[in-house]
């Protein structure tokens, strides 16, 4: 199925798929989602953000988001030669994405796999010009997003709970952990006192949008993982609406892993500010990484935590 000469663009592989199959030297992987980069990178494969040239051939490893899933579609017919294989679960969508392509061109019959599908078809820009989207939309508030990106049609209601019961003072150096497009940065700058805020967040697309939401020169940018980035100097407040899901799974070991990060780069009377749906059993991590803990405000939804005078791990 792939051409033996070369090169083999890889859209939206996710850390744990098994690319052994795959000839590691031709393939460029393509992923805007920084812990996913790092760990291909880490094993020897070649990674970017973003497509350079043409391809003999190009693998779209399916999404959740059906609009962004579409847009790889079309970002991969764009740039490639050849054939367009697509790969998802069922979970993910496949059988949709599969009778919208078969609309278009002239599709393979499908390989059923344990959980999933996959079927190819030769690239045709003309053909799917239509599910490139535009890079950025307009919602409320004149904020801008971008498909694909987390709370992508409006502002998250739990965002805007934490937003809303935040501190008149938050200090002067403030971190936005997994910061998203920028919404609670952007809220935040509303109070005096901020010389600093550093937006940390792991999806490109999302932090490109947060430099046009968050247009402020005491805002910096850092496209790294979340739970292993650290500032420079200790900080005075750190807000967060940690994510809770891998791919369909509730996850909240990825919940306790913000909170021992937001932790580390605390200085010792700094204090965490985060939400969280009610359901999620955030409250043992918390007194594990903090002397001060207690719910400051919520509903039947959300829950806000207020998290005080980190307690040091020993090491």
């Amino acid at each position: 199925m792939l051409p033996d000469v070369g090169r083999i663009a890889v859209f939206a592989p996710r850390t744990g798929t098994d690319l052994s199959a795959l000839p590691r030297d031709r393939c460029h992987l393509l992923t805007g989602f920084k812990p996913d980069h790092d760990h291909f990178a880490g094993q020897g494969w070649t990674c970017n953000k973003v497509a350079e040239g043409r391809y003999s051939a190009a693998i779209v490893f399916v999404p959740r988001a059906k609009a962004q899933a579409r847009a790889l579609v079309a970002q991969a017919c764009a740039v490639t030669d050849g054939l367009v294989i697509v790969d998802g679960a069922k979970t993910d969508g496949i059988e949709s994405l599969l009778k919208d392509c078969r609309k278009r061109a002239d599709v393979s019959a499908p390989l059923s796999k344990a959980h999933g599908k996959l079927f190819w078809f030769d690239a045709d820009a003309a053909a799917f010009a239509d599910w490139q989207p535009d890079e950025t939309h307009q919602i409320e508030g004149g904020f801008v997003t971008a498909p694909g990106v987390f709370s992508a049609d409006g502002i998250d209601p739990a965002s805007r709970l934490l937003a809303d019961h935040l501190p008149d003072r938050l200090g002067a150096h403030v971190v936005d952990l997994g910061a998203g497009w920028g919404y609670l940065s952007a809220r935040a700058l509303e109070r005096d006192g901020i010389d600093r805020i550093d937006l940390v967040e792991a999806d490109h697309a999302a932090l490109t949008c947060a430099r046009q939401n968050v247009a402020d020169p005491r805002a910096r940018f850092h496209w790294d993982d979340a739970t292993r980035w650290r500032p420079d100097t200790a900080v005075d407040t750190v807000l967060m609406n940690p994510p809770f899901h891998t791919d369909r799974a509730a996850d909240p070991s990825l919940g306790r892993a913000f909170i021992a990060a937001a932790a580390a780069m605390l200085k010792p009377h700094g204090a965490l500010w985060m939400v969280c749906n009610r359901h999620l059993p955030y409250e043992a991590t918390l007194d594990q990484h903090f002397r001060e803990v207690e719910e400051v405000a919520g509903d039947n939804r959300f829950k806000i935590f207020r998290a005080a005078r980190p307690a040091r791990q020993r090491r």
